[in-house]
């Protein structure tokens, strides 16, 4: 009899760990100890998270089965579970509800994914969670209260991924360092929480300075895996560790020039100055007559950290090259510019001066689909398709500025250009920017808002909108200070609108492809909160027959 009971006793525990069987998943492996119930997937083309895996297992390791996303609720039911492994996957996207269910969860390791970002606020499912495993992603934003919702954690890592600046006060909020640095001093008795941030390419400037004098000085109970963080930019830093270089405190630009009113003979080669003193580093622009200088070559010399001379030459000056020339600095601080006055000798001197652009002559009316196109770290590119009589003579007005100033700076782009590029905006901001023809003013549609904020948690409480086209009543991009932007005709149901559109664009074959994730249109997440955008009333339209599609609104195709 005890025979019998040993020989059941074995079959038994055959029949739990055998691939396949019905308690545990085709191609993988299922072993239970003392610990409890484990799942082992290795090398399997499972491709996404399997939904009948079995709610008793304590440790899941899902590693090289090119998972691609971690969905809502995919663990929802294991609330068991202590350890999840995916390791060496393909995961892009993490969704807010990712977590879901596991309480009891301890450990999770994401090593050797494509994750460019992470729901931070994810992490409000597992606040038992101690180790965090991220090293190997693409990674290059954290925002500043990307730990608040990890009581428990004791190891992070973060390295070899692609941060670059982070603030100092990411770790400061780390909620067990703020209870640990008050017991630590008391009683040393507290758990160490180490941390791993090397092998990232650090942009060593300004707004790195607090991060690194808090690693310089770190000391218990933060013990940092590898201390010896390298700078990888601004050239005068790179490849120097963080304990030999010594950062100053941002500065909004200052610019200047030697000359501000310069004479010269018709015919003659001018060469315009600008000096400007800034940390970190300027963008530099010069404008003539309200708009971007594009036909004259301008070049840039650093003279040291901090100081960039700007030289704009002009060459064979002929009349309409009298003016006012601006040269305008930019950082994320602020903004600088000097107007320098160009003068010419000649006997027509005295002759009018000629418009710098072709006035337009097309129609008031036309159309202008504008939208959001990309995104960088500190601004947006913005795009925008007509339809004119005659494209080759057509220029537009781009109007920029705060939301709530009455005053726009105005940027004339001259034909065959659809784009611009706002950069160095500031954070906790609100702005406008219009696309119209020429010296008309702008009108419903042609318009966009958006407001950047001081970090993405805004971002990483919305749900994403997988596979649809939306007219956008307000859009959020993933961009450091949390932007949201939205069109001045958000009172229009967006339901409606969806369809119309969808229907009009079927039926003219339009391709709506997407592009690619970074910086476009797919990395966008649409929502309706029409409290960020401006009030409007909704008014009838009239349609040109050349138009097909509605003039309100920005359509976006969400991957």
């Amino acid at each position: 009899m005890d025979t019998f009971y040993v020989a059941l006793h074995i079959a038994l525990i055959y029949y739990l760990i055998t691939p396949g069987s019905p308690t545990c998943l085709t191609n993988c492996s299922c072993t239970d100890n003392n610990l409890g119930r484990s799942l082992l997937c290795m090398e399997t083309s499972m491709g996404r998270i399997p939904e009948d895996i079995p709610h008793d297992f304590i440790k899941i390791r899902i590693e090289n089965c090119h998972l691609t996303e971690l969905p809502r609720g995919a663990f929802s039911q294991m609330s068991a579970l202590e350890f999840l492994w995916l390791n060496f996957n393909k995961i892009t996207l993490m969704s807010i509800k990712s977590l879901d269910g596991l309480t009891n969860l301890t450990e999770l390791r994401l090593q050797g994914n494509k994750l460019t970002s992470v729901t931070w606020t994810a992490f409000q499912d597992t606040p038992k969670l101690k180790i965090l495993d991220l090293k190997h992603n693409r990674l290059d934003i954290l925002p500043e209260h990307a730990l608040r919702h990890l009581p428990a954690l004791t190891y992070l890592d973060l390295s070899f991924n692609q941060l670059s600046v982070i603030s100092k006060d990411v770790f400061i909020n780390w909620p067990l360092y703020q209870t640990a640095e008050k017991v630590w001093g008391k009683e040393g008795l507290v758990s160490n929480m180490v941390l791993a941030l090397h092998d990232n390419p650090w942009l060593c400037d300004c707004r790195l300075k607090g991060f690194v004098e808090f690693i310089r000085a770190v000391s218990p109970p933060i013990i940092l895996m590898n201390s010896y963080l390298m700078c990888s930019g601004p050239a005068s830093k790179a490849e120097k560790f963080f304990h030999e270089i010594q950062l100053k405190t941002c500065m909004n630009p200052v610019a200047s020039a030697p000359e501000t009113n310069i004479t010269l003979p018709l015919g003659a080669n001018a060469t315009l100055t600008c000096l400007v003193k800034a940390r970190p580093g300027p963008t530099i622009q010069w404008m003539y007559s309200l708009k971007i200088i594009r036909g004259f070559a301008a070049t840039e010399t650093h003279i040291d950290e901090e100081t960039v001379t700007s030289q704009l030459v002009i060459p064979t000056l002929h009349l309409a090259d009298r003016g006012l020339y601006t040269c305008m600095a930019n950082n994320f601080i602020g903004n600088s510019s000097v107007s320098i006055t160009v003068n010419i000798n000649s006997s027509d001197s005295s002759a009018p001066l000629p418009p710098p652009v072709p006035m337009l002559s097309s129609d008031e009316n036309a159309y202008i689909d504008i939208r959001i196109a990309k995104q960088t770290v500190y601004g947006i590119t913005l795009e925008w398709y007509t339809a004119t009589d005659n494209p080759a003579e057509t220029w537009f007005t781009i109007h920029f500025g705060k939301y709530d100033s009455h005053k726009k700076e105005m940027i004339y782009i001259g034909p065959g250009i659809n784009s611009y590029t706002v950069s160095d905006l500031l954070p906790a901001t609100k702005y406008e920017v219009c696309v119209t023809l020429k010296n008309h003013p702008p009108r419903e549609g042609q318009c966009i808002v958006f407001v950047t904020g001081s970090d993405i948690s805004e971002l990483e409480q919305r749900e994403r909108l997988i596979h649809i086209i939306v007219i956008v009543c307000a859009m959020v991009l993933a961009v450091p200070v949390g932007m949201f932007a939205c069109t001045t005709e958000a009172r229009f149901s967006c339901l409606d609108r969806c369809v119309k559109l969808w229907k009009k664009r079927r039926l003219h074959g339009e391709d709506l492809q997407g592009a690619e994730r970074q910086g476009t249109f797919d990395s966008l997440q649409a929502a309706s909160d029409e409290g960020l955008c401006r009030d409007s009333e909704e008014k009838p339209k009239k349609r040109r027959k050349s138009e097909d599609r509605s003039k309100g609104g920005s359509a976006a195709h969400l991957y």
